[in-house]
């Protein structure tokens, strides 16, 4: 079958088209002809993981350590990228109940990888599920990392309906779909983002929205139930203005700072830090899949590549223009 594969880390240039053995499942594994993988903020952090060092690690030391060795010091020991997938069943092992050949399916991989290729297996109760009906595929390839994360980013801080919530990195892969959920939820939100993607924010159903080029939303006088900083690139000290009394700032990514205030406000005031890691579950992507399927999520598309352009498309990605996701497509 043919995969990108990268035997080094570097420029998109590292990528190479191969011949590579078509894997054969397992008992309890389904093998998926994939059509659709798109290129995640984890592709291109794994295709050049020999220029982070903790200091530009979006986590704390103690996880960039087990990281860099698990994706290899020297040179990647996961030569084929891409987390997450749409794709067909084409055949499934003796014990697999779910799932039948034909079956159009979508799902998530993880730091397991292994999608920029024509087939993988994953096992029968990992994190796939039929696909939504809604979507197409490259359409609903795109949902599972950032539907999956912002959920259970969310359910750390139970939302209640009516509460006035701010998404910080309101246009990213997370961002887009903590507001929607956010919304769905039944809160009142806010997203910042850049001018260029003020109107995708908008469509994605945002109430209001802040351009954080022309305006600090720390010193607006808003203030809110909850703030979601995607990145980290919010401080408590700059941010606790914005809180209500007893409000959170929830961050997606975090340092050692970060987690000494999560303890210190856990035990003093009323404004609490939460530092929020996403433990995904097969049942919360099915839960993901009836939302989008109930029209309560959107699934945006900026542009596709074909897999023989995969170069270009993490040339685009890391030029920061995107809006909505850029996909590979495999015919």
């Amino acid at each position: 079958m043919k995969a990108v594969v990268y035997t080094q880390y570097g420029s998109p240039d590292v990528f190479q088209l191969q011949e590579v053995p078509k894997p054969t499942p397992k008992d309890n594994e389904v093998l998926i002809r994939v059509r659709a993988t798109p290129v995640g903020f984890g592709d291109v952090l794994a295709r050049k993981f020999n220029t982070i060092t903790p200091r530009n690690f979006s986590m704390p030391f103690f996880f960039w350590l087990p990281s860099r060795l698990a994706f290899g010091l020297r040179k990647p020991r996961k030569q084929i990228l891409g987390s997450e997938f749409a794709g067909e069943v084409e055949a499934v092992g003796k014990d697999v109940k779910r799932f039948k050949a034909g079956d159009l399916v979508f799902g998530y991989r993880g730091p397991n990888m292994g999608a920029y290729a024509e087939y993988l297996c994953i096992p029968e109760n990992g994190l796939v599920a039929h696909k939504p009906a809604k979507l197409t595929l490259e359409e609903a390839a795109a949902v599972p990392y950032g539907a999956l994360t912002a959920l259970n980013l969310l359910r750390k801080v139970k939302i209640e309906r009516g509460q006035k919530v701010l998404i910080n990195g309101a246009s990213g892969s997370i961002g887009s779909y903590a507001l929607q959920l956010a919304k769905y939820f039944g809160a009142e939100v806010t997203g910042v983002c850049s001018t260029p993607r003020l109107d995708l924010v908008k469509a994605l159903g945002a109430d209001h929205v802040v351009d954080y080029t022309r305006e600090d939303f720390t010193r607006n006088g808003e203030t809110y139930d909850l703030i979601v900083d995607i990145l980290g690139k919010t401080s408590f000290s700059r941010g606790k203005r914005s809180l209500k009394p007893g409000g959170r700032l929830l961050y997606a990514s975090f340092k050692m700072r970060q987690l000494f205030q999560m303890l210190w406000t856990s035990r003093f005031g009323s404004k609490k830090v939460i530092c929020a890691l996403s433990m995904e579950k097969p049942e919360d992507l099915m839960f993901i899949k009836e939302l989008v399927e109930a029209g309560k999520l959107k699934s945006i598309i900026d542009r596709c590549y074909p897999l023989e352009q995969t170069a270009d498309a993490h040339r685009y990605v890391e030029q920061g223009h995107k809006q909505g996701s850029v996909v590979i497509t495999l015919v």
